[in-house]
């Protein structure tokens, strides 16, 4: 359900995508650039399709831990149980995302959020595919009070929508507002690698949890904030966003001789090393006023992009749609299909000609299945014209792939 929702929500979201890029233009604003939209956008639509496979498992230990070990059945019909529902789930929220911040096993997850140098509402749609793997166990008090199943997965889709409309630069401080609830203002300095602002304002729905518990800080118009993280991605590719934390924390636990630290490391904070590796070099220290990741391609590779990723969302949503119908191994092809076609879009619009080979692979696929299967994927058959069409796409983003990226001669000709 969770996924059909944010799928039917997808038109509304990007609507509001749309008006936020025409105020920012008509404000004198660019805060958009199309690969890092692209980007943030593919890890949304990353997360949405592992989700349709790893949440099965998170709701189903909610579930499980709810028919073993509830203390109440409590009504789903009651207002006041959906009340209290929603303000307990936001409370656990506060403490998954600060421990979020300050352990290395949900940082890994959850850095994927952080890591766009732009702060915008494709930034909301910015999330981790591997955080459902551990986030789910701190919601399991709410099952043992004896909250229903069909309340808890209601209660946490209010609560990430919610989060959806603060990701905006748009929206100035909002008075009594901010001081209750978090707001744009609030949560700007949440994703804000300055010192002042590090590791602040944590609250899903509610900035009062900061409050109380010492993370809240207001937004100083001193100090502009700055985006990312303080170990910037410097990359458009997805798998490479999800993976990059796991890997180096994979690395210090490898490196290090003592066998408590192999394992203490993925509760320590974000940056710390056990003792036998803090004699190595350190990383390259963090320049606050450094440089935006923005590789140069040109316009028609990123036209190029942005048209296939557009495409890549149509299959995307039919398969979030549809996926119950689908056996396991449709599924999990189609899946994967989509996953490699996004890393495809992603080192294009990074490295260009490198990704040539991949995308060129990818597209040979589709035209391939189109015109040996009338089903490719689907639950039902295409016809005889869809068929013709879909290779004929094929054939001509071919085309246009090799227009685009491969190399010319003086002439305009392609060289060889």
């Amino acid at each position: 359900m969770h996924e059909k929702i944010i799928t039917f929500a997808s038109p509304v979201f990007f609507l509001l995508i749309a008006i936020e890029f025409l105020v920012a233009r008509k404000r004198q604003k660019h805060l958009y650039r199309i690969n890092d939209a692209i980007s943030s956008l593919s890890l949304g639509v990353m997360s949405q399709i592992t989700g349709v496979f790893l949440k099965l498992f998170s709701v189903g230990a909610y579930a499980w831990v709810f028919s073993n070990f509830a203390l109440l059945q409590l009504d789903p019909g009651s207002v006041w149980v959906w009340i209290s529902g929603l303000l307990l789930y936001d409370f656990l929220y506060y403490w998954l995302h600060r421990m979020g911040h300050e352990t290395n096993l949900l940082w890994a997850a959850h850095v994927v959020h952080h890591q766009s140098e732009a702060y915008n509402l494709t930034t909301a749609l910015r999330q981790t595919s591997t955080g459902p793997l551990f986030g789910w166990v701190f919601y399991l008090p709410l099952a043992i009070i004896g909250f229903p199943v069909q309340v808890f997965v209601v209660i946490a889709l209010i609560d990430l929508l919610y989060q959806f409309w603060v990701h905006t630069e748009q929206i100035n401080k909002l008075g009594w507002f901010d001081r209750v609830f978090v707001s744009p203002s609030n949560h700007r300095v949440h994703h804000a690698v300055n010192d002042i602002y590090l590791d602040k304002n944590y609250g899903g729905i509610l900035i009062i949890w900061d409050r109380l518990f010492g993370s809240f800080i207001e937004e100083q118009d001193s100090e502009p904030v700055v985006y990312g993280t303080r170990s910037p991605l410097r990359s458009w590719n997805p798998l490479w966003a999800n993976l990059e934390v796991y890997k180096a924390v994979l690395q210090d636990a490898w490196h290090t001789r003592h066998w408590a630290d192999k394992f203490l490391i993925w509760l320590r904070p974000p940056g710390w090393r056990p003792a036998d590796l803090r004699a190595l070099p350190p990383a390259k220290p963090f320049d606050l006023a450094r440089p935006l990741f923005d590789p140069l391609v040109s316009n028609a590779a990123l036209g190029y992009c942005l048209l296939q990723f557009i495409a890549l969302l149509q299959a995307a949503t039919y398969f979030l749609l549809a996926f119950k119908s689908m056996s396991a191994l449709n599924a999990s092809v189609y899946a994967a299909w989509l996953i490699f076609s996004l890393w495809c879009l992603g080192g294009l619009i990074e490295k260009g000609r490198f990704y040539l080979i991949p995308e060129s692979l990818r597209l040979i696929a589709i035209f391939l299945m189109s015109m040996l299967s009338a089903n490719w994927f689907y639950s039902y058959a295409l016809s005889v014209t869809e068929q013709a069409l879909l290779a004929a796409a094929c054939i001509i983003s071919l085309g246009a792939l090799g227009f685009i990226f491969l190399p010319k001669n003086s002439h305009g000709h392609l060289s060889h």
